[in-house]
């Protein structure tokens, strides 16, 4: 793998942004304030099951994406929750924070020169509360509400190399199942950010593996 991409794009929830951790609590607070009790374990088992299910089932905003998997996830512990009251997965995302390597990274990757870019599941607005955690900018922004459709589907993808137009580009993601794999289909170099520690899925191999950005930073030469 060549280590000088110009362009080195992003997934952000999961791989910049701990989005387990911000899951897990909104999810837990809900159900504790109805007296419903599951353990941050069961929260993440259960979301892992129900989102990629409603995503598959065609395109709807991910703030709608996240109250009907609220709803299934709920239904499976036996909580009646009511669609209405399920926004509280979406209203918390604003607050998810980045991983503790997240910023130091992104600031000696963008001191090194290169650009930085993110494609990701979401809608515009929830992105824009994200982006103030992080301290550097992001350009190309793919999300999900531009192409109406969500990783692992090619879109996303395409769509960025369309705006990159031939320039040296490097993905990095931390999800095996929605960028490591479609990127290796299309070609795309990318680096897995293996921050869980996983085995590879079926027989696709990422360019390179770390598990954090500070590792990526490594990789690249970045001081």
């Amino acid at each position: 793998m060549r280590h000088d991409p110009e362009y080195l794009t992003f997934d952000c929830y999961g791989t910049l942004i701990d989005w387990e951790t911000g899951i897990a609590e909104a999810f837990m607070k809900a159900a504790a304030a109805s007296k419903v009790q599951i353990s941050r374990e069961d929260v993440l088992r259960l979301h892992a099951d129900a989102e990629p299910k409603v995503q598959a089932e065609g395109y709807r905003t991910y703030r709608e994406v996240l109250a009907e998997t609220a709803v299934r996830m709920a239904k499976e512990i036996g909580w009646q929750l009511e669609k209405a009251k399920a926004e509280f997965l979406a209203n918390s995302l604003p607050s998810w924070k980045p991983f503790p390597d997240t910023n130091s990274g992104l600031k000696r990757l963008t001191a090194a020169g290169i650009k930085l870019g993110i494609l990701s599941n979401i809608d515009d607005d929830l992105l824009k509360g994200t982006l103030k955690h992080f301290s550097v900018t992001f350009d190309p922004i793919v999300t999900a509400q531009q192409v109406k459709s969500y990783k692992p589907a090619q879109a996303h993808f395409e769509e960025a190399r369309k705006q990159l137009d031939g320039k040296h580009w490097l993905h990095a993601a931390q999800s095996y199942f929605h960028d490591v794999e479609p990127s290796i289909a299309l070609g795309i170099p990318v680096v897995w950010v293996n921050r869980k520690h996983e085995r590879a899925r079926g027989e696709a191999r990422p360019d390179a593996e770390v598990d954090t950005i500070t590792g990526l930073a490594d990789l690249l030469g970045a001081d």
